[in-house]
């Protein structure tokens, strides 16, 4: 795939891609780079006085104030990434980009070197093990020693590092074919799944699930040996037409399939793995959404415009958790919830009814 994955602005929409900055870097001469990284800021955790007892992690960095808030992405609960990029008001995009890092979960932040800090609008991206930022027109820098150090990979094609760091079986945007990475080589599966328009691969626990859309219409295979044999299975129809369909595998270890309309802002279908694929019926839902993550026991977290809610037993019911219309809802690898606004983020760990939420705000000082 070209691999450009958008902001959280864009992010909402669920389209897998990556789409760097058209614009070039600024002429301006370079920072001192001979000069050692900031050190670590620290700040007290304190508690929101609500009832929601959010812990807040606010941190204040030596970053000049005429700094935009950072961008802001975890790995884990405790490993993180920031990066200031842009001035104003009023605005002045001649500010280097400064890079930071956290492995305590937001309590302090260290400062790191910026692969290209004169980058108009630089583009931070994380998975596990791998940091990338898009610097056009430099193209990718990429470090999977967590910012220690960085290998450049000019043009806008994706690094292979970086790729293969996103799952062993991806779909390949260029072919449309299903894919294993092994390394950082890509090679299509022998046997490619029996799926029209293939929309995306999850694996969990040996079993490999396919899913694509055609003519409206929702498809899935799944696959008990690593992609040599497939079988197709039938996934009952929506009550609508489903424009793309996105494979998951849920906490607990079962498939899920999650049916977005066309209509890209309306309340998904959702359906679970059970031997062949059961609809989930979803009474009193909103009539729109804009992200989605599995939680265990079959549940689903939602959050739209009307602020946040769970899928369970047949029902959609509302969450008094955190977060509001404008949080994008994300599962990070080790399990913890990831709620993004435009200037903070939310992290949560726990049971569901129990979870203990932080609120990190890096902001300059």
């Amino acid at each position: 795939m070209n691999g450009r994955f958008l902001r959280w602005a864009v992010a909402v929409l669920l389209i897998p891609l990556m789409a760097g900055c058209s614009i070039g870097p600024v002429r301006r001469p370079p920072p001192d780079r001979t000069a050692p990284p900031p050190g670590p800021a620290t700040t007290a955790p304190t508690s929101s006085p609500t009832a929601s007892d959010v812990e807040v992690r606010e941190v204040r960095v030596a970053v000049d104030q005429r700094y935009d808030l950072p961008y802001v992405e975890f790995v884990t609960a405790e490993r993180g990434y920031a990066q200031f990029s842009g001035c104003g008001p009023p605005v002045d995009r001649s500010c280097p980009a400064l890079l930071y890092s956290t492995t305590d979960g937001g309590r302090t932040w260290r400062g790191l070197r910026h692969p290209y800090p004169l980058s108009v609008n630089p583009q931070l991206y994380v998975v596990p093990g791998v940091l990338a930022i898009f610097a056009d027109p430099q193209g990718w820098y990429t470090s999977t020693d967590g910012g220690v150090t960085f290998v450049h990979t000019g043009g806008d094609r994706t690094p292979a590092v970086w790729q293969a760091a996103q799952g062993r079986f991806q779909v390949d945007e260029a072919t449309g074919r299903a894919v294993r990475w092994q390394g950082q080589r890509m090679t299509p599966l022998p046997v490619q799944p029996p799926v029209p328009v293939l929309h995306g691969l999850a694996e969990d626990h040996g079993l490999l699930v396919a899913a694509g859309v055609d003519g409206g219409k929702p498809y899935a295979a799944i696959s008990p040996d690593g992609g040599r044999n497939w079988q197709r299975t039938a996934v009952p129809a929506s009550d609508g037409e489903v424009g793309m369909l996105r494979p998951m595998v849920g906490p607990d270890g079962d498939a899920r399939l999650i049916g977005w309309p066309p209509d890209r802002t309306r309340f998904p279908t959702f359906w679970r793995y059970l031997g062949r694929w059961l609809p989930v019926p979803v009474e009193g839902h909103p009539a729109r959404a804009h992200s989605v993550v599995p939680l265990t026991t079959g549940r689903f977290a939602v959050t739209g415009p009307d602020g946040v809610g769970v899928v369970a037993d047949g029902r959609y019911d509302r969450l008094d958790w955190p977060l509001g219309p404008e949080h994008y809802l994300t599962l990070l690898d080790d399990g913890t919830l990831m709620g993004r606004a435009s200037d903070e983020v939310l992290l949560a760990s726990g049971p569901l009814g129990s979870r203990h939420w932080v609120r990190v705000v890096l902001e300059p000082a």
